[in-house]
């Protein structure tokens, strides 16, 4: 188990301007040396011949071409809109100008 005091975790809360109080320096110690040991059994895993990757499975991006389709005219579009302007939908104002 990694062996750190108080006056390591104290110094790293500084570091990181964290102010601790006494009761939690040494109860982070603590937990602070189980995360350090886990980084170190991690760290011994074999990896020398496993290539590095941003993901574990095979990402693939499902895409369609850009292609121009037939659509909605402005004027379907807004046919059964309750108010339209300038051929956009016009909605009710729910925030202030401020």
């Amino acid at each position: 188990m990694s062996e750190l005091t108080r006056d390591d975790v104290a110094h790293l809360a500084s570091l990181a301007r964290i102010d601790l109080a006494e009761d939690e320096l040494d109860h982070l110690a603590g937990e602070l040396a189980v995360i350090l040991d886990s980084v170190a059994t991690v760290s011994s895993a074999p990896i020398a011949d496993i290539e590095p990757m941003s993901h574990p499975m095979p990402i693939v991006n499902v895409t369609r071409p850009d292609e121009v389709r037939p659509s909605l005219s402005p004027e379907e579009a807004l046919a059964m809109a309750p108010e339209a302007e300038e051929q956009r939908f016009s909605v009710p104002r729910i925030l202030a100008e401020d």
